[in-house]
């Protein structure tokens, strides 16, 4: 019998090779949204009911067949039509439907686009728990509206359940219906304002859910490089652990040196603006699993990990909506990759590793690691692109999550005037943000009497200190924004355009926003 003998690499590679040819794949299908200007014949309907159960065309259609049946069913049902309220009620006699689901639209004239989102999260959430299944959404407004309840109905619609073999537990839908008299101007809406942002977050949900066997720096790269292919003005490029070598980047590689599964940087350059403007850029932390390295995790909370890369995962997200709708702006994304593991080469607490930007930092513990491969990240970015605004995204901190809890992410800049125009945009997309303090003491903290700096154990708040480090690697001049997402990266728990529990790809509408009110051209 013939020894194989194989290196773990290979091993890797071919444990991959097989579950791709198991059937886990990394492309599940998007949902197609789907835009009708009448009812559907028969089945089950979600409509949406004002207040003092005000019916819109589509209620008076039903209400008229069925000889005031619905009208009748509501009252007996006592629904108030209050806003995000809803109800489940037997189709009245008169009509072939099944049920109705009822979703209350309250005062429609006090209704802004994020709440017509919300209608239609609530609506696929809820038709899904009643009737397993997304049913059409029956509710006549203008084509802005009908735009937003589906773009809102698109995230709803999203789960994560391909590891499910059990078909009943599934929730992610492969349709979403809307009906609306502006069925025509809606889609055409959709298609150009929303599409492209609803699969940003799918892509973004789908990469940080995967478990980390399947998604380590080297398969991220190859996940978006695939979604990036056919869009026009983008550039792709990889950094491996050669380059890094060979730029001095000494940070995102001692951090990365533990693993088998080496480190990367995926640099993405988006130019549909005018040639020469100075891009956009965001940069995001991408640790693909963390174990704490050499400074071990507790074991009990290790396996919520994975979602140690969702800043990166959510700048590639952003990005993809931002070039899949063709935006006139220019926008360039990195993502700092790494896997830090505890191996026989990884780094220790008290080394010293010298950055991209020449400075030193000592290790105090090797669980401080997003903000070390950031510090390359930032630099790099910083000096190659001069950008107009540098912003980055990381799970960073316990203490952020501690004092925002999953409400909002915690904000700091060295630039004031930076903090309402994302305060803005964060109320007008749900994904809301909270600014915390960064002064001169924070940086101050983080210098060491053996390196420039060190990256744990200042006196100073932890969430604070971890953005002066980052700052650090930033020019003064330079407007920069850091993101502390570590308390709403993921949920355990349904919620607002989650109707399962994993990543809350947080970052993707907040920068979408942000970009078009003060960028695009």
């Amino acid at each position: 019998m013939r020894k194989i003998t194989l290196s773990l690499q290979k091993f890797v590679a071919l444990t991959a090779i097989l579950l791709f040819s198991a059937g886990i794949s990394l492309a599940d299908a998007l949902p197609k949204v789907t835009f009708n200007t009448s009812l559907p014949q028969d089945g089950s309907i979600v409509l949406g009911v004002g207040e003092n159960l005000t019916l819109d065309r589509f209620g008076r259609e039903i209400d008229s067949a069925s000889n005031s049946g619905l009208t009748g069913a509501i009252k007996k049902a006592d629904f108030k039509g209050n806003r995000l309220s809803y109800k489940v009620i037997p189709a009245p006699a008169g009509t072939n439907f099944a049920q109705i689901l009822l979703v209350g639209l309250g005062n429609t004239n006090e209704l802004n686009a994020l709440d017509w989102r919300k209608i239609g999260d609530l609506a696929v959430r809820r038709s899904v728990r009643y009737f397993k299944k997304a049913v059409p959404i029956a509710i006549d407004t203008n084509s802005e509206n009908t735009a937003n309840i589906a773009f809102g109905a698109s995230l709803g619609a999203y789960g994560f359940d391909k590891y499910f073999t059990d078909k009943t537990r599934h929730k992610r839908q492969s349709e979403v219906i809307v009906v609306s008299s502006n069925a025509s101007s809606a889609e055409t809406l959709f298609n150009a304002e929303h599409k492209s942002v609803a699969d940003g977050i799918w892509f973004t949900r789908d990469v940080s859910n995967e478990p980390p066997n399947v998604i380590y720096p080297e398969s991220f790269v190859s996940f978006w490089q695939d979604r990036f292919k056919g869009i026009d003005n983008i550039k792709i490029t990889v950094l491996d652990v050669e380059d890094m070598l060979k730029m001095n980047m000494g940070a995102i590689y001692g951090v990365g040196r533990g693993s088998k599964r080496p480190p990367r940087m995926l640099i993405v350059e988006y130019m549909g603006g005018n040639s020469g403007d100075k891009p956009v850029a965001l940069v995001g932390k991408g640790i693909t699993f963390d174990t704490g390295g050499i400074s071990l995790k507790n074991p009990a909370g290790m396996w919520d990990m994975k979602f140690d890369m969702s800043g990166a995962a959510s700048v590639m997200g952003a990005m993809y909506g931002i070039a899949g709708r063709g935006a006139k702006v220019n926008v360039v994304a990195v993502a700092a990759l790494a896997e830090n593991m505890p191996g026989g080469n990884a780094q220790r607490p008290s080394d010293v590793v010298k950055t991209m930007s020449g400075k030193t930092v000592s290790i105090r513990s090797t669980d401080a690691e997003g903000r070390l491969v950031l510090a390359d990240a930032v630099y790099y970015t910083d000096s190659k692109y001069q950008p107009k605004i540098l912003i980055d995204l990381a799970t960073l901190t316990g203490s952020a999550r501690r004092a925002l809890g999953e409400d909002y992410a915690a904000m700091f800049s060295r630039h004031q005037e930076l903090f309402q125009g994302f305060i803005d945009a964060g109320k007008a997309t749900g994904e809301e943000v909270w600014q915390l303090p960064l002064n001169k003491n924070h940086f101050k903290a983080i210098q060491h009497d053996v390196a420039d700096v060190m990256n744990s154990g200042p006196s100073a708040p932890g969430a604070s200190a971890g953005a002066a480090f980052i700052g650090y690697f930033i020019r003064d001049t330079t407007k920069w924004v850091h993101f502390d997402i570590a308390g709403v990266d993921n949920t355990a728990r349904e919620m607002t355009f989650q109707s399962t529990s994993g990543s809350r790809s947080f970052g993707v509408l907040l920068l979408n926003e942000y970009v078009k009110r003060n960028y695009e051209q």
